[in-house]
């Protein structure tokens, strides 16, 4: 079971998970940091190696949690073109397509390797979907996408995986591709998720941002530093919030606080 609250409201620490995070300040080395970074697309691709398609469930919430993509709908039939930005195997892109006859997607990874696992699923047809290689820090996305095409790009557990130095130019990437007045919909990892709390020590990397032991990152959010983010690239934010989850495991009487940050932000 889950127990879910939204709002602007960051998580209060406990006295305990407070003195731990004050703790841990010794970062990363920097000769280590720079290794990380020049070595992200081969750890993102021994990743998808090690897993396959068996990591990530597929994940039907999407259009449950973002009933936006009916709301982008001038009418009940319209065509929509969507980005995936950071598709990895295809868990959210698949499962759309079946439930939404009406879409048309591109779809794009980091990694070959999570690109390959999508053109060879059952699923994949040229006709509804294009997917493609893409480091969105540097390739232009005007390379595989028409300008002020898309109706809407989904950027869902992805930014927190890129360098917070680069993400601005995730974010212009994708602005250059999105109709006006069409919307980007964000979720990813909230400010003192579980996830964020386990590190050990010697993972840290900066304010937020640490290394798991396969050498991916992840970064979590505060509502202030991705409102920042978006609104410096020239997006308009319309929903910015942090969805915080107690997940109950009732067979280990274990009960573990998720956070996510879930947003939307338009192109003027």
């Amino acid at each position: 079971g889950a127990l879910q609250k939204k709002g602007h409201s960051a998580r209060v620490l406990s006295p305990e998970e407070a003195e731990r995070l004050a703790k841990d300040q010794v970062l990363v080395s920097e000769f280590k940091q720079l290794k990380l970074e020049k070595e992200a697309q081969k750890n993102w691709d021994l990743f998808y190696k090690r897993n396959s398609t068996n990591f990530f469930k597929d994940r039907h919430w999407t259009t449950r949690e973002f009933q936006e993509l009916k709301a982008c709908r001038e009418f009940a039939d319209q065509k929509l073109t969507i980005l995936e930005a950071g598709c990895g195997v295809g868990n959210c892109l698949f499962p759309l397509l079946e439930e939404d006859l009406n879409i048309f997607a591109y779809a794009c990874d980091f990694s070959p390797r999570a690109v390959e696992y999508v053109k060879k699923n059952a699923l994949y047809s040229t006709e509804r979907c294009k997917v493609f290689q893409c480091d969105l820090t540097k390739d232009d996305l005007l390379n595989n996408i028409p300008a002020d095409s898309v109706d809407v790009v989904t950027l869902i557990f992805v930014l927190s995986a890129i360098h917070p130095e680069k993400m601005h130019l995730v974010l212009r990437n994708i602005y250059k591709i999105l109709k006006p007045g069409k919307c980007v919909l964000f979720r990813d990892y909230g400010l003192y998720d579980h996830a964020m709390l386990r590190f050990k020590s010697g993972s840290k990397l900066g304010e937020n941002f640490y290394v798991r032991q396969d050498g991916t990152r992840s970064y979590f959010f505060t509502e202030e530093f991705l409102s920042q983010l978006f609104k410096a690239e020239g997006y308009e934010q319309v929903v910015n919030e942090y969805v915080q989850r107690e997940t109950v495991n009732r067979k280990e009487d274990l009960r573990v606080p998720r956070v996510f940050l879930q947003s939307k932000f338009r192109k003027p």
